[in-house]
Formats: C-alpha cells, structure tokens, sequence
C-alpha cells in the first residue's frame, strides 16, 4: 500500500467527512489533519479575459499598440499579458493562425474586435 497515497487521499475535506469518528481520532493521533474545504472557483464575470481567444485579443491589442501596425509576426513570437494580476504567455501568430483558419466558427462580436485590430481578413467574416 501507498503510505503517501492513502495519506493525501484521507486528508481530502470530503473524504475526511466521511470518515467515522473513530477513524478521524486514529489519524489525528499520528498527526494527519483534514486539508480545508476546496473554495470554490468565483464565477468570471462577463468581459473576463479568461479564454483563450480573450487572451488572443488583449495579446494582439497590446503588440499593436507598442509596434502600430498588425505586420508579419514571427512564430515564435510570446506576448506576455496580464489580467487580474496574473501572467499569461501568449504565442501570437499561433493564435492570429489558428484563429484565421477558424473565422467561418468565429461570432460577428469576435470578428468585429479583429477587425478593429487592423485584421484584413476578419472584415470577410
């Protein structure tokens, strides 16, 4: 038997709760404490950056305004963003191609933030 294992998996808030009284006591008296409940993620609100076309959007909207223009952007080019305090790595011409070969599934509300980018081809949406 894993040790480490049946440890990690005991000391789980739900898996703890469900453990008679007596089985709690034995493992508290090794010194094994149940871990606190999981918070819950907070919903995003709308407008969050939280997906990865979002994230495509801010990366794009921010190279273009420290270089102007939307010109050839090399591949392995990473854009580097930050939303809610957290960093995000961004590989921009990834995400400018797989989002071209993706405009026929793209919303008119996505292609419209492209195109307001400087993107030629997301007028043709």
């Amino acid at each position: 038997m894993d040790v480490g294992r049946f440890v990690a998996k005991n000391r789980q808030h739900a898996v703890w709760q469900g453990l008679m009284e007596e089985q709690r006591e034995l493992l508290q008296q090794i010194g094994i404490a149940a871990l606190p409940p999981e918070r819950e993620t907070p919903a995003k609100g709308p407008g969050a950056a939280s997906g990865a076309f979002e994230k495509g959007v801010a990366a794009l909207a921010q190279y273009k305004a420290r270089t102007g223009p939307v010109g050839p952007i090399s591949r392995s080019h990473t854009e580097v963003i930050v939303i809610g305090g957290q960093e995000h790595a961004v590989k921009l011409e990834i995400f400018l191609s797989n989002t071209k070969s993706r405009r026929a599934k793209l919303t008119p509300d996505k292609l419209q933030q492209l195109a307001a980018l400087g993107l030629e081809w997301a007028h043709k949406g």
